[in-house]
């Protein structure tokens, strides 16, 4: 069975647009025809989508084609993309004329203003540029140590009949792992201060982030005193943190994240400011550790309730380390349950896609979730079947997790090296058992997709002590 068909064979797959079918689109911005959607208020929209992200995805794709119209309170008006041609298209692309960095404006009071989540164009590219070098090749796989390493630290505390929150616990374990691995920071105090610094804010910003007024500092009382007070106090360490590398003797021998950024030049020759610094680490820092720590939590699940595939993991995992089959389980969770359900890209000017002329001004979502989705692209598409990944891989942009082009998530590799090793360490460690029935729901958590009951399982047994333990099986 393949798991991808190839472009002809799919084309003749896709779903008859409901304008043919309709006669009528429904949606109109600045006078031109949008692609049909939902004709239910943004209110509406939004209510349902944050309480069943992907079945609303699902149900819409399912009734208006690959191509189709939703408006969201709070979002606005926006056009879902379900076809990786298309997709494609628009990734590859010229791309002066979209804006994906303005989409992500209401992250600015946290991110601050030389994210690259926030920044388009020129600045965009110097700051990638800048960005890219510690996050490839060789320096990622130079981290797999350090994650194993915490990983074992915190399934050492995993008890018999204890119950577990898989993704708290994942989201300590994640910013630990990035912590090290951008600060060089091993001192379990002061990743301690930096997580509850950073970690604080990020709780706490989700509704200020989109609300303006709600951010409005009225006192310290107010949510946003509050939000200001943690921030600053955040911002503090951050810059502490920077001051202090860029003090240290040896700075040109460190391999961390932070060490190399300081080192880093543009083409002109210039370095990163302190507050350019400040910015990015906060985007690597709280953007890295929450989307990995979902992903891990949505893996576990699925894991769980799939006996067979864990079984196959646990037994290559146990014999030549399994590295084949883990990067396989690892991109199978990431289709099945994608941590984001779509890219954003804002059009500055009118722009053919998919048959449909649509104006500038309008936010076009390539639907990470609904190519992901698709029955043409991956039989049974709703089953975790790792295998797939085994066989013919995926066609290209009909795996998105990380979205594509020149916006395409710095941290990937990373993170998916993070995942594979976390799951390397627990299948071989622990035996876990879900404490619900069925899969968790999956729900809106601000911007990103994740379980609604954060996976709670309790530990059956221990299957061998860890460099962590060496006194475990002894003790058991």
């Amino acid at each position: 069975m393949r798991a991808c068909q190839t472009p002809r064979a799919r084309k003749a797959a896709l779903p008859r647009p409901a304008a043919a079918r309709e006669g009528s689109t429904g949606h109109t911005l600045t006078g031109m025809a949008l692609p049909p959607g939902p004709r239910t208020p943004a209110t509406v929209n939004m209510l349902r989508f944050s309480r069943r992200p992907l079945e609303m995805l699902r149900a819409w794709h399912q009734r208006y084609g690959d191509v189709f119209t939703v408006r969201f309170l709070g979002f606005g008006t926006g056009v879902y993309v379900a076809d990786p041609d298309a997709i494609r298209a628009l990734f590859t692309g010229d791309q002066s004329d979209l804006r994906a960095g303005e989409a992500n404006s209401f992250l600015e009071p946290v991110l601050g203003p030389h994210s690259v989540l926030i920044l388009d164009g020129p600045e965009h590219l110097r700051q990638r540029k800048l960005l890219l070098p510690p996050f490839q090749g060789s320096r990622v796989a130079g981290f797999r140590e350090v994650i194993r390493e915490v990983a074992e630290r915190e399934l050492h505390g995993w008890r018999p009949r204890a119950t577990i929150v898989l993704r708290p616990r994942m989201r300590a374990l994640t910013f630990e792992v990035i912590c090290r691995a951008v600060f060089g920071v091993t001192s379990p105090e002061r990743v301690e201060r930096l997580r509850r610094a950073l970690v604080a804010v990020i709780d706490s910003s989700q509704l200020l982030m989109i609300s303006s007024a709600a951010r409005a500092d009225l006192g310290p009382l107010s949510p946003g005193g509050r939000f200001a007070r943690r921030l600053r106090a955040a911002d503090a360490l951050l810059v502490q943190e920077i001051e202090e590398r860029r003090r240290q003797p040896d700075l040109e021998q460190r391999g961390d994240v932070l060490s190399l950024l300081l080192r880093a030049r543009d083409e002109d020759g210039r370095e990163m400011t302190n507050a350019e610094l400040r910015d990015e680490l906060f985007t690597l820092l709280g953007a890295g550790h929450e989307t990995t720590a979902t992903g891990l939590a949505f893996a576990f699940d699925l894991l769980l309730r799939n006996p067979d595939v864990l079984a196959r993991l646990r037994e290559e995992v146990a014999g030549d380390g399994g590295d084949a089959y883990l990067d396989a389980v690892v991109k199978e969770s990431l289709r099945l349950r994608p941590v984001i359900d779509a890219a954003e890209r804002t059009l500055t000017q009118p722009r053919e896609l998919a048959g449909w002329e649509l104006p500038a001004g309008v936010k076009v979502y390539p639907g990470i979730a609904l190519v992901h989705m698709r029955e043409d692209l991956y039989p049974e598409a709703r089953r975790f079947r790792p295998e797939r990944f085994l066989e013919d891989g995926a066609e290209s942009y009909s795996w998105l997790p990380f979205g594509g082009g020149i916006r395409r998530c710095i941290g990937a590799a990373l993170a998916q090296v993070e995942m594979a090793e976390v799951l390397r360490v627990a299948v071989g460690s622990v035996e876990l058992r879900p404490l619900r029935d069925r899969p968790d729901p999956v729900v809106l958590r601000g911007i990103t997709l994740a379980p609604k009951h954060g996976v709670p399982v309790s530990v059956q047994r221990r299957l061998r002590a860890s460099r962590a333990e060496p006194s475990l099986v002894a003790a058991n």
